[in-house]
């Protein structure tokens, strides 16, 4: 298979990338490299924006049969106090997206979605079909870019997989800009920084490692799954406290936080029901997050500074 992956170069997109390669596929990479990296890959790396019109070139160039899109504007704050940003990147450019694979003739297009599409669920686990509520211009953005996949699909019979992501950590996660609490937790333990838990610290999140999320984006790839939504996440809930517990025990350093008082607009509890998933794509999480916060651990102790 030749596949064509969006933001490669970032956090799991390197991940998926190394996947797919040691599956024996061929990879091309794009990124604009604003939070990713290049790394030694016998993937070519194309720098570029998602809403650069010269995508259509590289798409034509390499004829991907899957893309895998995974580039956005990730930042819920950043979403709020620029809007128009976010809309072009995460809209704009997943259509730009649509509109090259169309011409280089792909078949399929595996789109990452985020949590935030649902909001604030009436159930939780989230199962797969429960309906969209965006609280966020990020999340309104990334629930468009679904919208236009099902467009697309009816318009040009481009087949599509969405996987909505939950909270993923793991190795190379960047502990800046809008970084998830694991990286945070594991650079400032393991660096010997204060750490701080808002509120109460019962606020929970479900944490997926990332091998097994690129493990899905694996499976995704193939006609199984094709013109549905899975969630990607373990169903199992995990608060602020006891992550910290768990991050602070890998480190091998005491579990003492600061606290502080809650965020405006953080939700209380969020977990999502992968049991679709087993049926759809056969997929599941391989790693309890003991083991997934080990590897971790022991990544960031190795990287270099």
């Amino acid at each position: 298979m030749r596949a064509l992956v969006t933001g490669g170069a970032g956090f799991i997109g390197s991940t998926l990338v190394d996947r797919l390669l040691a599956d024996g596929h061929e990879v091309a990479v794009v990124d604009d490299l604003s939070s990713g990296h290049p790394r030694d890959s016998d993937a070519p790396l194309h720098v570029m924006d998602v809403r650069d019109p010269a995508l259509a070139e590289v798409a034509a160039r390499w004829r991907p049969e899957v893309v895998c899109h995974l580039a956005a504007q990730i930042s819920v704050r950043r979403s709020v106090a620029d809007p128009v940003t976010d809309a072009a990147v995460n809209v704009e450019g997943t259509v730009n997206v649509l509109e090259a694979a169309c011409r280089a003739g792909a078949r399929k297009i595996v789109y990452a979605s985020s949590v935030a599409v649902y909001g604030r669920p009436a159930v939780i686990p989230v199962p797969g079909d429960a309906p969209a509520d965006p609280r966020s211009p990020y999340a309104a953005s990334k629930l468009g870019g679904e919208l236009y996949l099902a467009t697309y699909r009816a318009l040009h019979g481009l087949e599509y997989t969405t996987l909505v992501l939950s909270n993923v950590y793991g190795p190379r996660q960047s502990p800046e800009g809008e970084a998830g609490v694991v990286a945070i937790f594991t650079d400032a333990l393991l660096t010997g920084k204060p750490t701080v838990v808002y509120g109460d610290g019962s606020q929970t999140r479900d944490y997926v490692f990332v091998d097994d999320v690129v493990d899905g984006f694996a499976r995704a790839c193939g006609p199984d799954g094709d013109g549905r939504r899975f969630n990607l996440g373990t169903g199992v809930r995990t608060s602020d406290r006891e992550l910290h517990t768990l991050v602070a025990a890998a480190a091998g350093v005491p579990d003492e936080p600061r606290f502080e008082p809650a965020r405006l607009g953080d939700l209380p509890d969020m977990a999502v029901d992968p049991a679709p998933a087993l049926e759809g794509l056969g997929w599941r999480p391989r790693h309890d997050l003991a083991t997934g916060l080990k590897a971790t651990v022991e990544w960031a102790r190795e990287a270099p500074a």
